[in-house]
């Protein structure tokens, strides 16, 4: 495993870290503990030190899961985890100190941590990233020792722009994949110029960029990937990237073509990410064992040639970019 500075915090954190989103099962599935446990052992086994979890994830359960078995090993594992998107409706007004110092201290209570290395805003309205009265109270939890830092979670990069701002934000968590690759402009440089970690989230598309799925691929109806295509219970750009499916499938389809020798295609997604030195991680999320393994497997393979980002960068700008590139 290769490591990688968290920007202002000053965390040597995996290049690839594991994101909890589906670490209980897979998606529409009950949460199950020991699987839970399993991957995440085996994650911190095999050289992972940064977790990501919130307190929205299987109600909870995967934030207890983290703090469960960070408390139980000896290594030094950071963990994240978020607040905001309990509240409901998920608007502006309900972002208030006072309920935000409650969910701080309530995600301490569930994952029996004693602090939280980073706390990050899960994707607020923009309107929040207006608001200095919310940023200032988590200068208040740190003296107080509840927290170490301060990050955002993003849909936006106009919202990453604005939050990097406030001083004590010391990292944004951002959507950047091959069908994603807006960030890597202005918010990059930006980012770098302030010494900002990013933290690259979904980063295989929800599993397009695996390369397994095709037109006759189903997903279970209490799965993203089934009921949210069109944004209905959340944010379009978390499911696909924001991207209609076919499209999606005929842009892997090229990208098969590209590396003709290379079976899994996620690993290869998942070092295009790697290839950014802004980046300070990815955090692809493992149902499974052996999704982890192949998650893994990216901190170890040779970097993509010249030739190779540049047909990859080709196929944004022709496939994905009049689909996404202004929208996020």
């Amino acid at each position: 495993m290769n490591y990688r500075i968290l920007g202002k915090t000053g965390f040597r954190i995996s290049e690839i870290s594991l994101g909890t989103w589906q670490v209980g099962g897979r998606w529409g599935d009950p949460f199950d503990d020991r699987s839970a446990e399993r991957i995440l052992n085996h994650a911190i086994d095999h050289g992972v030190n940064f977790i990501d979890t919130a307190d929205v994830y299987s109600d909870g359960l995967s934030e207890a899961a983290v703090g469960r078995v960070v408390r139980a090993r000896r290594e030094r594992v950071y963990v994240a985890t978020k607040c905001g998107r309990r509240i409901q409706p998920h608007v502006n007004s309900g972002y208030q100190p006072s309920v935000l110092r409650g969910f701080v201290e309530d995600s301490l209570r569930n994952s029996g941590l004693e602090t939280i290395d980073l706390i990050q805003l899960h994707c607020p309205p923009t309107e929040v990233y207006y608001r200095p009265e919310i940023f200032s109270l988590f200068d208040d939890l740190k003296k107080e020792g509840k927290i170490q830092n301060l990050g955002v979670s993003v849909e936006k990069v106009e919202e990453a722009l604005k939050a990097i701002q406030f001083d004590n934000v010391s990292t944004v968590q951002i959507i950047f994949n091959m069908f994603r690759q807006r960030p890597s402009g202005l918010f990059f440089r930006e980012a770098k110029a302030k010494d900002i970690g990013i933290i690259a989230r979904v980063p295989l598309a929800s599993g397009l960029l695996t390369g397994k799925f095709s037109r006759t691929t189903t997903f279970a109806e209490g799965d993203h990937r089934n009921f949210n295509r069109e944004g209905k219970a959340f944010d379009k750009g978390e499911t696909f990237s924001g991207i209609d499916y076919e499209s999606g499938l005929a842009a892997v389809e090229r990208l098969r073509a590209v590396f003709p020798d290379t079976p899994a295609l996620a690993t290869i997604a998942l070092r295009w990410i790697l290839m950014f030195p802004e980046v300070s991680c990815t955090i692809p999320g493992a149902s499974t064992l052996d999704q982890l393994q192949s998650n893994l497997r990216a901190s170890s393979q040779p970097e993509l040639t010249a030739h190779q980002m540049e047909k990859i960068r080709d196929i944004y700008d022709e496939q994905i970019r009049p689909l996404v590139h202004q929208l996020w």
